[in-house]
């Protein structure tokens, strides 16, 4: 039997040094790699020096075209029996397309989070009230959001407070969704002596790409209100802010002598965070799981966090650090973190068995192929069984088609002019 084929639509290449979605996607790209499926991953987006070279683990590349029916000929030679759509924006651009071309392919969703979720959090947070879940009903991302969800035969959900939302209240069918956290490599029982001890670190840290709005207004709230607090207890300590793609704006807010640092990006992610002795992430919105706090985790960083950054990303287990929305308690967390050997040592410990326990690379990998394996077989039953998604992918052929469709030729007459 053919390996079969795999095609990824990226928004991007993959960038796993710059954020939590690129390692999401490499952790993707090597399960399936491991399953010995072809892969393929094509994308619109411009070459990037800080993503990975997809060549030398024997993926192979595409460059797509947006509105083309260039795509219809790569994808109709191609022939993939599965396809991934990288974000549901991704979908919408190449989802119809895909249906015309290849109508047996297996279309599946990766949510990366619910951007409909990070959008209603963070206009609530604009307008200064607290969120509520009824916000989402106004929000025009969850009505594309969902539709894609529907449109697809898979979406894959990182965050069980997401999966809990689409099953309870958009009322998406279990059978079109399946919950694949973070897949990591556990942590040996004794991955604390192979690591920096107490003694051997010290300052803050703060990390994360600095274009993801939820982490430039945690530094922005961290300048703000919360370092000047801990800055008066710990007049010795320094925070060291590290991020991708940092602006000038960034580069600001830059106080040596208040011990506030920006370091931009983080060469090597595991060194800065093994050589800090508390992490901290202020969350004011935002939606998924947050890489900066995995990272935390693997590298036996205690941290400070909000109930957001924390969200989903521990189950029932308890937190490896503290979870402080008030900015007064954040700080005080911080500081005795920072001081308290013992307490550090004893949150330390406690990122064990959730690595090990909620992001087993091992169960999310056979959870993930065995799904593909079932649908694959049983496709044509499955997706009568969604109907709300085949009136949704007709729809989508009488409009999205026809407007890409215009822009392509409007394209092309320009081209001539």
């Amino acid at each position: 039997m053919l390996s079969p084929k795999l095609l990824i639509i990226g928004s991007v290449w993959p960038e796993p040094n710059s954020s939590a979605a690129g390692s999401r996607m490499m952790q993707l790209i090597a399960a399936f790699h491991k399953a010995n499926y072809q892969i393929t991953f094509a994308t619109a987006a411009a070459d990037s020096e800080f993503s990975v070279d997809l060549a030398s683990i024997g993926v192979n590349k595409a460059h797509i075209q947006l509105n083309s029916a260039s795509f219809d000929t790569f994808v109709a030679q191609l022939k993939p029996q599965v396809v991934i759509f990288d974000r549901f924006m991704t979908e919408e651009q190449y989802g119809w397309r895909l249906s015309e071309s290849c109508p047996e392919a297996l279309q599946i969703l990766d949510t990366e989070d619910l951007h409909c979720l990070r959008a209603a959090r963070q206009n609530a947070w604009k307008a200064g009230k607290a969120f509520q879940i009824s916000d989402l009903l106004t929000e025009e991302v969850a009505k594309r959001e969902i539709a894609s969800i529907l449109r697809c035969d898979l979406s894959l959900v990182i965050s069980a407070f997401e999966l809990d939302l689409l099953q309870n209240w958009f009322k998406i069918e279990p059978s079109l969704l399946l919950y694949l956290p973070f897949m990591l490599e556990q942590l040996p029982a004794d991955f604390a002596e192979k690591i920096p001890s107490f003694e051997h670190r010290k300052h803050f840290i703060s990390i994360g790409n600095f274009l993801h709005q939820p982490n430039w207004q945690s530094v922005l709230h961290l300048k703000n209100k919360i370092w000047p607090l801990i800055r008066k207890r710990l007049p010795q300590a320094e925070i060291h802010i590290y991020g991708a793609y940092p602006s000038e704006k960034v580069f600001q807010l830059q106080q040596p002598k208040e011990g506030f640092i920006i370091k931009g990006r983080a060469e090597n992610v595991n060194a800065v965070m093994q050589n800090a002795r508390v992490c901290l992430a202020p969350l004011l919105f935002g939606a998924g799981l947050k890489g900066k706090l995995i990272d935390a985790m693997q590298n036996g960083t205690p941290n400070v966090t909000t109930a957001i950054g924390a969200e989903a990303m521990h189950g029932n287990l308890a937190w490896p650090g503290q979870i402080e929305n008030d900015v007064e308690k954040f700080a005080d967390a911080a500081v005795a973190l920072y001081q308290n050997k013992d307490l550090w040592m004893q949150k330390q410990a406690l990122a064990y068995p959730i690595i090990n326990q909620i992001y087993s690379k091992t169960a999310g990998e056979r959870a993930l192929l065995n799904n593909i394996g079932k649908l694959l077989s049983t496709l044509q039953q499955h997706r009568q069984q969604n109907f709300l998604g085949a009136m949704l992918r007709h729809h989508q052929l009488n409009s999205t088609k026809y407007l890409s469709k215009w822009i392509e030729a409007k394209n092309k007459s320009q081209q001539l002019d």
